[in-house]
């Protein structure tokens, strides 16, 4: 498929979005980044520039909807944006919490992972679809293949965003618009450097996001990585509830 020469990431100023932001940053290629933290975006933009990227970040939180669809319809404006990657995300689990996690943190947890994914595709997807092309890919995670007692919130927000963008991909055949999701693994970033416990399969945010712009130039419906960690989880998912739960009591707490 032809080559994207606009491309827009949220969370781009750490882990998989800058690495993303880095892997695609080249001349002639146009770069619309969005984050949390101003220092960081701007080394990200920095360092883009430095690739001969024509690069701009801005601090847009993905929660305010109408601060969403205007940085993403005039970012439109300036270029068409041929390629939005919805990345931006938190986590939080349930160590140290007695009765599984505070409805605080829960509520955040959705606010930024499902509903900021969803303030970043609405903006853009009529304008997509009435060009007739584009391409919108979601970042999902393997923990949304099975709610995990350790990370509730998390696993079903990434839940919600998995089905969600694999049932809009099936909605949207045909228009021109492609849909992705992506499913990573353990990845080296802000996120899991919060984690005390054993990661299997870790892998660095370069690797990912070399993983992830191939799926995205083939249009695999799912990008899931690694690969031995993707069965393990699918299989997890298809196993008897009552075994699975007794399974995963036993694995460590996350933060």
């Amino acid at each position: 498929m032809k080559n994207p020469r606009h491309i827009l990431i949220t969370g781009a100023s750490s882990g998989i979005g800058e690495a993303l932001a880095l892997h695609y940053a080249a001349p002639g290629i146009r770069l619309s980044l969005s984050g949390r933290d101003p220092d960081r975006l701007a080394q990200v933009v920095s360092e883009a520039e430095k690739k001969g990227a024509a690069a701009t970040g801005n601090i847009v939180d993905v929660r305010d909807q109408q601060a969403m669809s205007a940085w993403i319809v005039s970012q439109d404006a300036q270029a068409p944006i041929d390629l939005v990657i919805a990345n931006a995300g938190i986590s939080g689990g349930t160590a140290g919490h007695v009765h599984g996690e505070p409805s605080d943190q829960v509520r955040h947890i959705f606010d930024v992972n499902l509903y900021g994914v969803l303030n970043t595709i609405d903006p853009i997807l009529p304008i997509m679809l009435s060009r007739e092309t584009g391409q919108i890919a979601l970042v999902s995670s393997l923990a949304a293949f099975r709610g995990w007692p350790g990370a509730p919130a998390y696993s079903a927000s990434k839940g919600a965003v998995r089905f969600y963008g694999e049932a809009l991909r099936g909605a949207l055949m045909g228009t021109g618009v492609k849909i992705n999701v992506i499913c990573p693994g353990f990845v080296v970033s802000r996120m899991t450097d919060a984690n005390d416990f054993p990661m299997p399969f870790l892998m660095s945010a370069s690797q990912a996001a070399r993983l992830i712009a191939k799926g995205l130039r083939t249009n695999r419906g799912r990008i899931a990585f690694p690969f031995i960690t993707h069965v393990m989880s699918w299989f997890v998912s298809v196993l008897p509830d009552a075994l699975v739960q007794k399974i995963l009591i036993k694995l460590p707490r996350k933060k």
